[in-house]
């Protein structure tokens, strides 16, 4: 970020767009369109919505990768739940991944270093 914030604000602006909106459109929006019925427990449906979009994450090939997108899977979806609003869980999702790209986790999670 301090050498090169023009590079770090462009990774920034390219991850929401690119990759968080997409994620949120698949794992929220149509993910809660078309399985919630099946769900008797919104609990189970919060927790199969978080496992999934955990698994997404599996190629990465690092634990902790899996457990922090499982956490934010349940916050996410927990967003989505109470609002309905798309951009407000991608904002939330863009601010996480963005965070921790800017303190330096990002190479787990695929951003260029």
């Amino acid at each position: 970020m301090l050498n090169n914030p023009k590079l770090w604000l462009f990774i920034l602006f390219f991850y929401s767009l690119f990759s968080v909106y997409p994620q949120e459109l698949l794992y929220r929006t149509f993910f809660f369109k078309r399985y919630q019925a099946l769900f008797k427990s919104e609990w189970l449906f919060i927790i199969v919505n978080a496992a999934l979009f955990s698994l997404a994450h599996i190629f990465f090939k690092n634990v902790l990768v899996i457990l922090l997108t499982f956490i934010g899977g349940i916050l996410f979806a927990l967003t989505f739940k109470k609002t309905k609003s798309t951009l407000l869980v991608s904002i939330e999702h863009s601010i996480y991944g963005c965070w921790l790209f800017t303190v330096g986790m990002g190479n787990m999670l695929g951003f260029p270093s």
